[in-house]
């Protein structure tokens, strides 16, 4: 018999809805081949029917709890004297879910930004650490992205074992961190990895760590009202610079653009500009429409892939064509504001677009009231550089603008900030519903985004880690950091660095019990943030773990500075961490300036005759000058023939300095400076 729709209604309301309400679900986290951390509390937890009864049994195990009002449920399972297994996990209430190839192991959660993002098969020597990664004992639960305003409890991820097939896109930090210690301990290992490239630590702190901090409650309030009045004044705006770019007759008015993007156009009346910076040259006006364009080889292994161009910050609007095709625009109606980014993501270039050789890359820019100025930065993220130099030409031009008409040109709003920017919210989205899955601890690279807030860095990271510690309610794990690698182009003098500032805060939260840091100062690229180098990265992170936690008999630190004597012209160092004594490596005749494409630079040494390079000394003056430096038994002799009384010294003061000092572990020596001088980043606000 047929049923008539009201009554299937019925039946959908009246009998299903039900069901599904009652049924016992787990959290994502809880899946097949998870691995559990050997302790003796590790809560399993879910929903039910309120006052429904759930009993887990994994092995010989059963407890039972009783859902809650809500329908929230936790039980405690005893997994201290347990065996690695593989289990079967089993959930039984109304209905009775099975987890399987359950292990029992090390759980460490992986989070941060991109440095911690980056995929193994990004890195270097990933097609053969990819090909040996078979290991069924190496696990990770990649944690799908997840901004939220409050703190949610579901996420979205699933647990993959390590193999060919899988760990091409495991966190590159967090898979040899990981390798590390399954390898040494010979036990099941799991990676929770959650991270997010760009993000600040703010982003990742709890609301509650944030507003316990009046500067900081008061900065994350005020961003959310920015956003909150941005749909508004965007709308305003655009209504407003419409109507006076009618006005003062300086709409746009573009003519076919094949005749400048196109592949075989002509370029003989074009001429030759640097970016980034303002293209001045013959020609090219200071408001209207002009063509910037390229050509672009792009490698075999690069062909029919997905590439982002990043096209910075720059007044206008424009258009990007490839190969003489429209890929994106920003035009007035969706030119998000002030501070806008053309970067990687919302700018890129579909694979079918990208062929091996010869490419065309055609920027048209709009600017019909500031002059010309970019920001362009000189990269494709996944091809090849960009050259600095380019080919320009004018569209058309516009008149100067009179005083008054420039009076009168409505501003753009502040553009919106994007939610992972935003305070708590990838704590909210990312790491909230992690909790409380049993850790062995964290490991975490960050800090890129806060270097410009080097001096505030001190009270956000500290904050941060204390926020975990007391949601986890695990008391203070093991919370282990990479410090910041070298980067940007070196300096032929001493300066003040906020990359310095940045790694000198993260060497303060070493203040903070069971914490650890991982040296990096010798492995980054002056022109890419993204080292390929992530097998030392994740490799002397599980150094500093094998040793403070796991009881192995293993240098996990390179020197550390720990007091100083001054004898005349000449300061005395002494240094913790000395495995082996301290030791001068051998300089190289060139650094690394992008590993991904072999390129190189040759290296100049600040102190020529010096056996240690990267100290700077200055006295009472506070003027900074290359020191002479060596190695003097178990301490360190710095001087300078233009400095006669010192006060102060420093050491990879610089955002990518020249350094040799390591210890006989093969460990780099941390930077350090002896000096309490105001930072250069002390003003600086979240």
């Amino acid at each position: 018999m047929k049923i008539p729709p009201f009554f299937l209604s019925l039946a959908v309301i009246g009998f299903v809805i039900p069901f599904a309400l009652a049924d016992v679900t787990l959290p994502a986290l809880i899946s097949d081949h998870m691995v559990l951390e050997k302790t003796a509390k590790v809560p399993i937890w879910g929903k039910a029917e309120p006052g429904e009864s759930v009993t887990v049994t994994l092995d010989k195990q059963s407890v039972t709890g009783v859902a809650d009002a809500e329908g929230k449920w936790k039980v405690i399972l005893n997994l201290a004297d347990s065996s690695v297994g593989p289990f079967e996990l089993t959930v039984a209430g109304k209905n009775t879910l099975t987890v399987k190839d359950v292990v029992v192991g090390e759980v460490w959660l992986a989070s941060g930004q991109s440095n911690m993002q980056w995929a193994l098969k990004g890195t270097a020597n990933s097609e053969a650490a990819i090909a040996g990664s078979a290991n069924p004992m190496l696990r990770e639960f990649a944690v799908a992205r997840n901004p939220s305003a409050e703190p949610v409890e579901t996420l979205v991820g699933t647990w993959m074992r390590a193999s060919p097939e899988t760990t091409g896109a495991f966190s590159a930090v967090g898979y040899y961190f990981g390798k590390k210690l399954q390898v040494e301990l010979q036990v099941p290992v799991g990676i929770i990895h959650s991270s997010w490239g760009g993000t600040p630590v703010e982003s990742w702190t709890s609301n509650a760590s944030l507003t316990g901090v009046p500067d900081l409650k008061a900065s994350k309030d005020r961003m959310l009202k920015r956003n909150e009045v941005y749909p508004e004044a965007k709308r305003v705006w655009v209504e407003s610079i419409e109507a006076w770019l009618k006005t003062t007759n300086r709409a746009d008015r573009p003519t076919d653009p094949s005749a400048f993007a196109g592949i075989d156009a002509s370029t003989d009346d074009w001429v030759s500009v640097k970016l980034p910076g303002v293209p001045e040259a013959a020609g090219i006006p200071v408001n209207g429409a002009i063509w910037l364009r390229q050509t672009i080889e792009i490698p075999e292994k690069n062909a029919n892939t997905q590439v982002g161009i990043d096209l910075g910050t720059f007044d206008g609007f424009d258009s990007v064509y490839w190969n003489g095709e429209l890929v994106t625009t920003t035009s007035i109606a969706d030119f998000p504001g002030k501070g806008f980014q053309r970067r990687y993501g919302r700018y890129s270039i579909p694979p079918k677009l990208i062929k091996a050789g010869p490419n065309v890359l055609a920027i048209r820019v709009f600017s019909p009231v500031s002059p010309f100025k970019f920001g362009l930065s000189p990269r494709l993220a996944g091809a090849i550089p960009i050259s600095t130099e380019w080919l320009a030409k004018a569209e058309f031009a516009l008149p100067a603008l009179t005083p008054e008409e420039l009076a009168q040109a409505p501003l753009p709003p502040d553009n919106a900030i994007a939610p992972h920017n935003l305070g708590s919210h990838l704590y909210n989205g990312m790491i909230a519903p992690v909790i409380p899955f049993a850790i062995s601890g964290v490991i975490w690279y960050q800090g890129e985004s806060n270097a410009g807030r080097a001096w505030q860095y001190r009270t956000t990271f500290p904050l941060m880690i204390s926020g975990w510690r007391e949601a986890w309610d695990q008391g203070d794990f093991p919370f282990y950091f990479c410090q910041l690698a070298n980067y940007r182009a070196k300096q032929p003098v001493p300066t003040e660095s906020s990359w310095a500032e940045l790694r000198d805060a993260q060497s303060n939260t070493l203040s903070l019990p069971n914490t650890g840091q991982a040296v990096l100062i010798d492995i980054g690229e002056s022109d890419d943030i993204h080292p390929r180098n992530k097998a030392d990265v994740g490799e002397r992170l599980a150094l500093v773990a094998l040793a403070k936690d796991y009881g192995k008999d293993v240098p996990h630190s390179g020197p550390v500075y720990d007091s100083k004597t001054v004898d005349g012209n000449q300061v005395r160092l002494r240094f913790q961490h000395t495995n082996g004594g301290l030791v001068a490596k051998p300089l190289p005749i060139a650094y690394d300036v992008n590993t991904l494409y072999n390129k190189t630079a040759p290296l100049t040494r600040n102190s020529p005759e010096s056996e240690l390079e990267g100290f700077a000394i200055c006295g009472e003056d506070k003027v900074w000058v290359w020191a002479d430096a060596k190695i003097d038994g178990d301490a360190v002799l710095v001087w300078s023939d233009k400095v006669a009384a010192p006060v102060a010294v420093r050491y990879a003061w610089a955002d990518n300095p020249t350094v040799n000092l390591y210890n006989g572990a093969g460990l780099p020596a941390a930077p350090f400076r002896t000096d309490d001088f105001p930072a250069s980043t002390l003003n600086a606000k979240y």
